[in-house]
């Protein structure tokens, strides 16, 4: 019987997706399926469910949706940008090195890669093909860039790792560790262009002028205020994450409704309305992840793959690329949010066998779940860069090659070097991992 309802679990998730079911319509399928074929009672489920999106710590996700709809809504992408134009646009090259600058400033505010691309893209993909950049380097260079946006603080991602990890990971704690690997993939990326811009004679920016100087540097600092608030307040233990984002949130509503009054009051309810359609999609992923995982635990599948995997090799260094493979796999082909939430309970512990830290192992799957979001057939910012970008999702896949090879380059630096992502926490947060 657990045989058969296992094949429907899995069989008939992977069949719904393939049929272009929605994720969470396709895991809820599956799960009731393959809860019919076991017996189990249905209000265990739907138990598992509310379990899964009633959690005081999931409450940092809404207020962190909220500032980045503020941020969105409230022109501040503009300011992120002229602030990377002031600081590298001079230089021949200059707007793709703005375009890596300005996607890490503004991954530290928003938390994350679409709203990256949907905000930063619609400015500097046009200002990049105006200044003779070729178009799908314009649109893969913002694409792949924002994905320094779900491992700079903040990142929602990061809140559900730590749930997923049963409750024995700190947000605060992951928040530091995923800084100092967002910032190396945006060093990445500008060695490339360095590269780039000597063998293809990239144009040379005009940066600022210098009578704007002062204002945009003001202008870009503010916002940027919103970071040091969650980074100082959670790292110093002044406030916990939630309340971190509470605070940067009313501060980024601040600017935006009375600094700049780039929102106006009667904009607030659109606002709010963006946000909640967000939230709505990944609280409904997260509670449908739950039941799914439930069901998977039940039925030993956990148990089963850790088994295989450690079958295969207990090479820490070996399991580790076999995970990233798997990962990337995935990532292809899934959400990030209902990934973290099935995929957590099930490698954990195996990594954690080899001597894997559990936080550094948060920011391997984050960054692994990041290139997915790069990547077709599913990936959203791409989706969304190719639509800003007018550009064919398969041409600038294609072409987008040197950008994947800079993102997997990083990533096995920070899966093979753990004081990439933990030097910050041991320094600044006293962990001892």
């Amino acid at each position: 019987m657990s045989t058969i309802a296992g094949v429907i679990l899995i069989g008939g998730f992977v069949l719904l997706m393939l049929l272009k079911v929605p994720v969470s319509f396709a895991m809820l399928a599956a799960t009731l399926g393959s809860a019919l074929a076991m017996g189990t009672n249905f209000s265990v489920l739907v138990r598992q469910m509310v379990d899964g999106a009633n959690n005081f710590s999931l409450l940092s996700i809404p207020f962190f949706i909220v500032m980045g709809e503020f941020m969105s809504a409230g022109g501040i992408s503009e300011k992120i940008v002229n602030l990377a134009n002031l600081a590298v646009g001079r230089f021949r090259g200059g707007l793709a090195y703005v375009n890596v600058l300005d996607s890490m400033f503004f991954g530290g505010i928003s938390g994350s890669a679409v709203a990256d691309v949907s905000s930063l893209g619609t400015i500097v993909i046009p200002m990049m093909v105006r200044q003779g950049y070729d178009e799908d380097f314009a649109v893969g260079l913002t694409v792949t860039t924002a994905c320094q946006g779900v491992l700079i603080p903040p990142s929602h991602n990061m809140v559900i790792y730590a749930l997923a990890a049963g409750g024995g990971v700190s947000i605060g704690t992951l928040f530091m560790a995923g800084l100092v690997p967002g910032m190396a993939l945006g060093v990445g990326m500008i060695i490339m262009c360095v590269l780039m811009a000597k063998r293809y004679n990239f144009p040379k920016g005009t940066g600022v002028a210098r009578g704007e100087a002062v204002r945009v540097l003001l202008d870009g600092i503010l916002p940027m205020l919103t970071l040091v608030i969650i980074m100082v307040g959670t790292g110093a233990g002044v406030f916990t994450a939630t309340e971190a984002s509470a605070i940067a949130c009313v501060y980024t509503m601040f600017l935006s409704l009375v600094v700049f009054r780039s929102v106006r009051i009667r904009e607030i309810g659109g606002v709010i309305k963006n946000s909640l359609k967000t939230l709505a999609i990944v609280m409904t992923l997260l509670a449908t992840a739950k039941a799914f995982a439930y069901m998977m635990t039940e039925l030993r599948i956990p148990a089963a793959i850790s088994a295989t995997l450690l079958g295969i090799t207990d090479n820490k260094y070996i399991l580790l690329l076999i995970v990233n493979a798997l990962l990337l796999a995935l990532g292809c082909f899934m959400d990030m949010a209902p990934l973290i939430t099935i995929m957590t309970p099930i490698l954990l512990p195996v990594v954690m066998a080899v001597g894997v830290d559990p936080v550094h192992f948060g920011v391997i799957m984050i960054f692994n779940l990041a290139v997915g979001l790069c990547t077709p057939p599913v990936g959203s910012a791409l989706f969304v860069g190719c639509a800003i970008g007018k550009t064919p999702i398969e041409r600038t896949a294609r072409n987008m090659l040197p950008l994947y090879a800079v993102m997997v380059i990083v990533l096995l630096l920070v899966t093979y070097i753990p004081e990439i992502a933990l030097t910050m926490p041991r320094m600044l947060m006293g962990y001892g991992g």
